[in-house]
C-alpha cells in the first residue's frame, strides 16, 4: 500500500459548511445584522429540496410538460412549476424578502407586510429545464438586492444595475449538487453532502484562468450571427497557431458557465438577426452570472458594454452575453470594436 502523502500528516478533518462560512465572513463586518445569512439559509434549503426532486423526477412523475407556458412563451415543465413554488414559499417564509422576481411569473411578487424584509431576490428556479427529460445538468440561478433606503419594496428596487447586487449565485443539479455563491468577496463553491444534508465548502476562492481552450456557443444559430461573432468564432476554430479551441455546448446556462468558471474559456449567447436583444434574461440570468465571473477575475460584456452597468427597464428584459476568461472576452471585444452595434 502506498504511503504517498503521509509525510504531510493526516488529511484535514475540518468541515466548513455554507452557513458557518457565511457567518465567519459576516463577523468581518460589524454592521452586518445576520439577515443576509438567514436569507442564504432559505436559499440553500430551497436548493436541497429542488435537488431531491430533480433526482427523483422520474419516480415522482415530474418529468414532461405541464401543459402551460411562462411569460417568455416557453413550455413549462412540471419541475419548473414545483421548483418555482418551492422557492417562492421558502423566500416568503424567511421573513427577509420584500420583492421576488421569477422567470416563471409575469409580474413581481410583493411580499405582504407581515412577512416583509429588506431584500429583493430575482431568480430562475430551474434553468435548462428543457433538458430535464434527457438527464442533463440543470440549475437554479439567483441574485439578491437590498431595498433602497426608505423603500418598503417595489419593482424599482430590482430595476437597478447588476453591480448593485449584494449576492449572486447558482446551484447546479447533476451527479452532485453544486452551489456557487459570491457576496462580493470572491467566489466560493459548495457541494451538497447528502449524508449530513449540508453544503460543504469544496471550491474556495474560485479564480477563472486568464485564458481557456473551450468555447460554448449555440452554433445552430450561426447562420444568423452578426459579423463580429462570426469572425471571432472563425479565429478560434482556425487559429494561426494551429491550436483550435474545443467546442463544449450543453444548452444549460448553469452547466456551461460552471465549466467556464472552473476551467476558463468563453460562454456566449449573442444577439443575432433573429433575436436582436439576445435570448438570456438580464435580471436573473445575465446579472448573476456576470457578477460571479467578474468576482472570479473574468469579464462579462454584451460585446459593446459591461453587463453589470446596464440599468434594466423591465423585469424580463433580454441581453446578449459573452462571459469568461479575461483574455478570451477581450478578444471578442476587439472584433466588436471594429463594428458598429447592430440596429
Amino acid at each position: 500500500m502506498s504511503n504517498a502523502g503521509l509525510e504531510d500528516g493526516p488529511p484535514s478533518t475540518e468541515i466548513v459548511t455554507l452557513t458557518s462560512h457565511v457567518l465567519s465572513q459576516q463577523q468581518r463586518h460589524p454592521i452586518a445584522t445576520g439577515d443576509l445569512t438567514l436569507l442564504l439559509t432559505a436559499i440553500q434549503t430551497t436548493c436541497k429540496f429542488i435537488s431531491t426532486n430533480v433526482r427523483r423526477a422520474g419516480l415522482l412523475n415530474l418529468m414532461g410538460a405541464a401543459g402551460s407556458s411562462n411569460v417568455q412563451g416557453e413550455d413549462q415543465k412540471k419541475l419548473d412549476i414545483l421548483s418555482n413554488d418551492i422557492m417562492i414559499n421558502s423566500l416568503r417564509a424567511s421573513g427577509k424578502c420584500a420583492v421576488l422576481v421569477s422567470e416563471e411569473n409575469d409580474d413581481p411578487i410583493i411580499i405582504d407586510a407581515g412577512h416583509r424584509g429588506r431584500y429583493c431576490v430575482v431568480f430562475d428556479p430551474l434553468d435548462g429545464s428543457s433538458n430535464i427529460d434527457a438527464g442533463v445538468n440543470i440549475g437554479t440561478i439567483f441574485g439578491v438586492y437590498k431595498c433602497a433606503e426608505g423603500s418598503e419594496g417595489t419593482l424599482e428596487d430590482v430595476l437597478r444595475p447588476g453591480s448593485e447586487m449584494q449576492v449572486a449565485g447558482y446551484c447546479m443539479y447533476g451527479s452532485s449538487a453544486n452551489l456557487v455563491i459570491s457576496t462580493g468577496q470572491g467566489v466560493d463553491g459548495y457541494t451538497l453532502d447528502n449524508g449530513i444534508g449540508e453544503f460543504i465548502l469544496t471550491h474556495p476562492n474560485i479564480r477563472i484562468p486568464n485564458r481557456g481552450k473551450i468555447y460554448s456557443f449555440n452554433e445552430g444559430n450561426s447562420l444568423f450571427f452578426h459579423e463580429p461573432v462570426q469572425k471571432y468564432l472563425e479565429s478560434i476554430k482556425y487559429p494561426a497557431n494551429g491550436k483550435p479551441y474545443s467546442a463544449r455546448y450543453i444548452g444549460s446556462m448553469v452547466a456551461d458557465v460552471h465549466r467556464t468558471l472552473l476551467y476558463g474559456g468563453i460562454f456566449g449567447y449573442p444577439s443575432d438577426k433573429k433575436s436582436k436583444d439576445g435570448k438570456l434574461r438580464l435580471l436573473y440570468e445575465g446579472f448573476p452570472m456576470a457578477y460571479l465571473v467578474e468576482q472570479a477575475g473574468g469579464l462579462a460584456t454584451t460585446g459593446y458594454e459591461r453587463i453589470l452597468d446596464i440599468k434594466p427597464t423591465a423585469p424580463h428584459q433580454r441581453v446578449p452575453v459573452f462571459l469568461g476568461s479575461k483574455d478570451d472576452v477581450e478578444d471578442v471585444l476587439k472584433f466588436h470594436k471594429e463594428s458598429a452595434a447592430p440596429k
